[in-house]
């Protein structure tokens, strides 16, 4: 069979009879490359053979297109020994040549891969087979297991790297000072000489050297020489190549100086050992950073209680929370950490729920309120029922998606992607052309290699690598320390790009239920208490919205409803009965009018009330008006902030509501909103939101099932964690609370953290830019080369340092 044909298989549910399975046949052999597609009913399978330009993802997309989706799992891969932007790609085309493998994503920053499958058609194991093939360690990550914060692996990464740096820097301090005080300090050069004499200087260096390279430095010859001989270099393979040119050229001028004539003897033991050390020391400290940049996954983690006081039979024992099942009571101390989500059945007190939040003040807990694990007890006992663990809790499921938008991979990082698979193949060369460009000058060898070295050395492609996925990490762990959760790392990049958001209105930029907003007495008889008692007390059986918002005043003021009897509804108007003896009547305008209530003195203020949305309500006793009230949605507390702030950025704000014209434009007006509308059932928001993305990307923000289309629809969908799980699968960032100022903070984050991939993006190519001329020496004005190799591995260890320093500024934002 040719070499160049690929064949995979693919799990289809779908195929339910001999014309599904024609259906699916015919939908494969029309793409191109197909050379043969064989579907099997029984099986539920299809099997093709393939060549290029078809490929996995082609193929499954086809079947989609005909009505046959791909069953698809997911795997996750922790991958070591990832260095630079050539790596990750490397690894990514590994993967996706692997058959079955539909797509990849390989993330630096984190180490780990996420790889979509065909079902069936390759095994998990058959993925870090691949991983391993292209040269780098793997392992699949467990559904199961707990989550190793990606701050914690780079951890142990940073220490181990550590002792090699110390090592290094041991063994190189004495070949520097003997290199280099030669050359800098004549006494030290006579000191030298008299002593222990050149030769026997340059053996101790080459010995120290050669420690260098065979254990601190060994990490770039083992990953580096190997992708060097497959073809396929990349940064550990410019490290070995510069270190082991200065080293074997000056072991050559050591051990056999005959072969070369005496002006070319010199060493350059110095540039091997200090390369090795400053690049060590470089990726030590961008893995100190780096395991900065996602402490957000290990403090959440770290919110996590290790063990819970559990009731059982023979009384209270303590077991740990892996044991925990649902339907088990837990006992909850004073200031002790929730364990597991749970509903209290017994006890009173409060809970700081700033964790999951971000509100400072504690929510009060009574029976039948729910419970978060990682939140903190208040000074009461409770005791709760367990409702959720493991991976099912509220907690796990942040701390998966902080991971997975970690995981992600912007579509602007296409481009770095482009640029790296070249690089290092183009450094080479530019090293080669170098060393030839200066030995044609009459420079000499010694000149032309140390030129030759530095180019390799300074072009090091970590930076480019780490610009864009280090931001990523930080900026969504910044997120979740804000509580918000960015569902897909892209979501970043697209809600930067936003120029419109939409709000719905109820329970978005409004508390989603009715309260009594004013209260305006008509007659001295009553107090307002009075009056309060007796409106609560006729509204007391009636299931009314408005009778809600009343009684529930009355109770917040500590009024108790006066005692009523014979209450009757007025159908459109109000109701009416007899409150501690007297006759009331409670209602609209209408109600009064056909009592013939005169409403006169308190009717300009009705008008201005109705103006604002609110919906008055008139209450008479005795056949005479004692209060005008009002009853309405209120605003949430900061929604004109989070507006203005919106607005203050950039972004034009829209309110889409199906709520009456009157009452949304009233609320559009009340929050400086120009573009309202009104009146819409769920498909009209659908539609609301397609016209507004007409104008530019547009994100929708709501909260409740009928938001779920409009969430779907927009270019970005943002979620009220407050509201129902539907809407909150539908988008694709998540507020963990109900203030609407969530949304000006991740518009602000989103937009800080493009502004520093930029940033991060320009840093890393204008460096490579400007220093492989000088590295290569075209840039300086006397000629010779440019920069020494120890130089050079200075400046590109700090290149990578700098992108991750910077994007740790994103810790402060939004703060």
């Amino acid at each position: 069979m040719n070499q160049a044909v690929s064949h995979t298989t693919f799990i289809i549910d779908g195929m339910h009879c001999g014309a599904c399975t024609g259906r699916v046949e015919r939908a494969l052999a029309a793409e191109d490359g197909v050379t043969s597609a064989s579907a099997n009913l029984m099986a539920r399978s299809a099997r093709v053979e393939f060549e290029a330009p078809a490929t996995p993802a082609s193929l499954a997309e086809a079947l989609a297109k005909a009505g046959y989706p791909v069953n698809q799992a997911e795997a996750r891969l922790e991958i070591e020994g990832m260095t630079c932007a050539t790596c990750t790609g490397r690894v990514e085309r590994a993967l996706t040549a692997t058959p079955g493998v539909i797509a990849a994503s390989v993330n630096l920053a984190t180490q780990s891969a996420a790889v979509t499958y065909a079902q069936g058609a390759v095994a998990p194991s058959e993925l870090v087979r691949a991983v391993e093939g292209a040269g780098y360690h793997a392992r699949v990550h467990s559904q199961g297991e707990a989550a190793a914060p990606v701050a914690d692996r780079q951890a142990a990464e940073a220490e181990r790297i550590k002792r090699n740096v110390l090592i290094s820097g041991a063994l190189t301090l004495p070949v520097f000072v003997l290199a280099m005080g030669v050359h800098m300090i004549p006494a030290f050069h006579h000191w030298v000489a008299g002593t222990i004499g050149e030769r026997t200087s340059w053996w101790i260096q080459f010995v120290l050297t050669a420690l260098v390279l065979a254990f601190p430095g060994r990490v770039f010859l083992r990953i580096g020489i190997p992708a060097l001989l497959r073809g396929a270099p990349e940064m550990n393979s410019l490290v070995a190549l510069g270190s082991l040119a200065a080293f074997l050229y000056s072991a050559v001028v050591t051990i056999a100086p005959t072969l070369l004539p005496a002006s070319a003897r010199e060493v350059y033991f110095e540039a091997a050992a200090v390369i090795v050390t400053l690049i060590l020391l470089g990726r030590w400290l961008e893995a100190r950073a780096k395991g900065r940049a996602g402490q957000a996954i290990s403090r959440l983690v770290g919110l996590r209680p290790t063990t819970a006081k559990v009731e059982r039979a023979s009384g209270v024992i303590e077991l740990p929370v892996e044991e925990l099942a649902p339907g088990d009571i837990i006992q909850l101390a004073p200031g002790e950490r929730v364990a597991v989500d749970g509903e209290v059945i017994e006890g009173h007190g409060w809970i700081d729920e700033s964790m999951l939040t971000g509100e400072p003040a504690p929510v009060e807990k009574t029976p039948g309120a729910k419970v978060t694990g990682g939140t903190v007890n208040g000074p009461s006992a409770l005791s709760f029922r367990v409702t959720a663990t493991g991976g099912d809790t509220v907690l796990s499921r942040i701390i998966a998606l902080v991971e997975e938008a970690q995981g992600g991979k912007l579509p602007v990082q296409a481009l770095v992607d482009k640029v790296t698979r070249v690089f290092v193949p183009v450094v080479m060369a530019l090293s080669v052309l170098t060393f030839a460009i200066w030995m044609l000058a009459g420079q000499g060898f010694t000149h032309a290699l140390v030129a030759a070295i530095s180019v390799m050395i300074i072009a090091c492609p970590c930076a480019m690598g780490l610009a864009t996925p280090v931001s990523i990490l930080v900026g969504t762990g910044r997120g979740a320390e804000l509580g918000l959760l960015f569902r897909r790392g892209d979501a970043l990049q697209r809600l930067s790009e936003v120029e419109i958001v939409a709000f719905d209105k109820t329970g978005t930029l409004t508390e989603g239920h009715p309260a009594l907003t004013d209260f305006l007495p008509a007659s001295p008889q009553f107090t307002p208490d009075e009056i309060l008692a007796i409106a609560a007390g006729a509204e007391a059986r009636s299931e009314h919205p408005l009778a809600q918002a009343i009684l529930t005043e009355a109770e917040a003021r500590g009024v108790t409803p006066a005692k009523s009897r014979g209450a009757k509804a007025l159908p459109g108007r109000g109701l009416s009965a007899k409150v501690d003896g007297r006759e009331v009547l409670l209602g609209n305008a209408r109600a009064m009018e056909e009592a013939g209530i005169d409403c006169a003195m308190l009717s300009p203020a009705a008008q201005a009330l109705a103006s604002e949305g609110k919906t008055p309500v008139w209450l008479a006793v005795d056949g005479t008006l004692a209060a005008l009230m009002a009853v309405s949605d209120p605003l949430k507390k900061y929604a004109h902030d989070a507006v203005a702030a919106l607005q203050y950025d950039g972004a034009e704000v829209a309110l889409i509501s199906g709520d009456t014209k009157a009452t949304v434009e009233a609320v559009g007006r009340q929050l400086g909103i120009l573009r309202v509308i009104a009146g819409v059932l769920p498909e009209g928001k659908v539609e609301a939101v397609n016209s507004l993305r007409e104008r530019g990307p547009t994100a929708f923000v709501g909260d409740g099932i009928n938001d779920a289309p409009a969430l779907a629809a927009a270019d970005v969908g943002i979620a009220i964690g407050t509201g129902t799980d539907v809407a909150i699968e539908a988008a694709e960032v998540v507020l963990m609370h109900g203030d609407p100022q969530g949304v000006a903070r991740a518009f602000a984050l989103s937009r800080a953290t493009m502004r520093n991939i930029k940033q991060n993006l320009f840093w890393a190519f204008a460096y490579n830019t400007a220093l492989i001329p000088v590295a290569m020496g075209i840039l300086v004005p006397f000629g010779g080369p440019g920069l020494s190799p120890m130089l050079a591995a200075g400046a590109m260890a700090f290149s990578s340092v700098f992108v991750v320093t910077n994007a740790l500024r994103l810790r402060r934002a939004g703060a």
